[in-house]
């Protein structure tokens, strides 16, 4: 099987929500020396993108999402099990500290960040979800973090995200930090209007934007 068959094996395994299917292109990859990691980030993490999409755009429903979720979370799963028992477990890239922001409960794009992140190789930090600024910055300072990421699902909930750059700002410590922000509703528009330093559409250009701050560093 070509490299291309493994990643559309992927890509339609989480758009079908078929785990059976997506074990089968870690199985098949493994046989043609296809990493992991590059299934992840380019067939079943881009399935992931496509169906956040239609969701976005009402084709399908909330159902549908979580039962595509739950396949990502296993392949995801079976990737990090995968790394360690291989030994490629990571030079350790840098500390993010991820959190869905206070009032909102949605958190599927951000633990999809999250996995993939972890299998980039970054020590990562996730708060769960209805988190607030001042736990947000509490926990980057605890842990000497490098970057801060936070998801907002809803439009309401966007502002805790500016309420973090002024925090930072009020604690005399942004400069400290690189902060990443993302979901439904967010822009580069957004992100430049509350002075975050990236936003980041999905998991895949969170990955590449994180790992281009600590190069940066």
């Amino acid at each position: 099987m070509s490299k291309e068959e493994l990643m559309k094996l992927a890509f339609d395994s989480i758009v079908e929500a078929d785990e059976d299917s997506a074990m089968e292109a870690m199985d098949k990859a493994a046989e043609a020396g296809v990493s992991a990691v590059e299934m992840l980030k380019e067939g079943f993490s881009k399935g992931m993108n496509e169906l956040g999409d239609q969701f976005g755009r009402g084709e399908i429903f909330l159902p549908e999402l979580i039962f595509a979720t739950e396949v990502m979370k296993a392949v995801t799963e079976r990737v990090e099990t995968e790394l360690l028992e291989s030994g490629e477990t990571v030079t350790q890239k840098g500390k993010i500290v991820m959190a869905t922001v206070e009032g909102d409960v949605h958190d599927i794009g951000k633990g999809i960040c999250v996995s993939l992140l972890k299998t980039c190789g970054f020590d990562v930090y996730d708060l769960g979800r209805e988190v607030p600024a001042s736990v947000i910055i509490d926990k980057a300072e605890e842990v000497g973090a490098d970057i801060i990421g936070t998801s907002a699902l809803l439009t309401t909930t966007m502002t805790v995200q500016q309420e973090l750059e002024n925090e930072l700002k009020s604690r005399g410590i942004r400069d400290k930090y690189k902060t990443m922000i993302g979901g439904a509703p967010i822009t580069q528009r957004w992100a430049e209007k509350i002075g975050a330093d990236a936003y980041t559409e999905d998991a895949s250009e969170c990955c590449e934007r994180a790992q281009r701050f600590i190069d940066e560093k």
